[in-house]
């Protein structure tokens, strides 16, 4: 399945500079063809707030099952 905009997704690997950690769930809310295919998610926490919204490849996310 190829995510799309409002999609739930996990991320695979930490990303310590960024304040994230392998297994964060996050929601897609733009994707990005050019120059590649990226995805920009947005991570909350456990209060809603937004940590991060971060363009990333499609090899860093999964699909939440």
């Amino acid at each position: 399945m190829i995510p799309s905009p409002y999609d739930v997704v996990v991320l695979v690997n930490d990303m310590p500079d960024k304040g994230l950690t392998r297994g964060m769930i996050g929601t897609i809310v733009d994707v990005y063809s050019t120059p590649s295919l990226a995805y920009e998610v947005e991570f909350c926490d456990q209060q809603g707030r937004t940590i991060v919204s971060i363009a990333l490849a499609p090899e860093r996310l999964q699909n939440k099952p």
